[in-house]
């Protein structure tokens, strides 16, 4: 019986033991996943955020999302040819490259990339966030501040002040900038003004599959053609096993 790609031993001696069990584990969660799954998808993720991360994960209950560390994770594929776990999946290990994950799933490349190209959740925008639009505010009342905030929006650097108990903008006053990373205090007072302008999204850069190895995917603006693409392919894999 020839001996499975999977069952191949890796040297994580460079590091301490509890730090080994953690990368082991790591390692044999990979392996499992490579053995279940029929495709994997490496994907970009764009304003990450655990809770929706958490959501996802339990609509996508019978596939799994993978992020973890690139260098451990391309271990665990195996970096080349002579040391890959499957066919043709070192050329994904080549690929883990800056902040990127894992989906694992048996569910069809279609449905997929069109999941991917309808799904997006807003949600509000963090400090560093490059911004694509100005907010400005103006002059006068803002009754839908609590006068007890008053003092909070002037810590953020808002020309504010209370009259007759109303918060009132004294002139006014550029929250953010297009084009520009937001501060802290930007974020916030974004925020409480109810403006969520981040949008948390999946990209798929790439895709492993038993039958085809790893592919690039073609830019996100070129869905289509990935997923004319992907109808191509399944269309020979029906034809082949029909």
């Amino acid at each position: 019986m020839p001996k499975s790609k999977r069952d191949k031993k890796i040297s994580l001696t460079k590091t301490s033991k509890k730090g080994l069990d953690l990368k082991q584990q790591i390692v044999e969660d990979v392996r499992n996943c490579v053995e279940r799954y029929t495709r994997i998808f490496l994907i970009s993720v764009h304003n990450m955020r655990n809770n929706k991360l958490k959501d996802l994960r339990a609509e996508w209950k019978d596939s799994r999302f993978f992020f973890g560390k690139n260098k451990v994770i391309a271990l665990a594929f195996g970096k080349s040819p002579q040391n890959e776990i499957a066919e043709g999946i070192y050329k994904l290990s080549e690929a883990l490259k800056g902040q990127c994950g894992l989906l694992f799933t048996n569910r069809t490349k279609k449905e997929v990339l069109h999941w991917m190209e309808e799904y997006e959740e807003v949600d509000y925008a963090r400090s560093g966030f490059i911004i694509d639009e100005s907010v400005t505010l103006p002059e006068g009342p803002m009754p839908d501040f609590s006068h007890s905030i008053e003092p909070h929006l002037r810590q953020l650097g808002m020309p504010t002040a209370l009259q007759k108990g109303v918060v009132t903008l004294l002139k006014e006053y550029v929250v953010c900038k297009k084009g520009q990373a937001l501060t802290p205090e930007q974020a916030r007072i974004l925020k409480l003004l109810g403006k969520p302008v981040a949008t948390f999204k999946l990209t798929p850069l790439g895709l492993f599959s038993k039958k085809y190895g790893y592919k690039l995917l073609s830019s996100q603006g070129d869905a289509k053609e990935n997923i004319e693409q992907m109808e191509v392919e399944e269309t020979e894999e029906t034809d082949n096993t029909g």
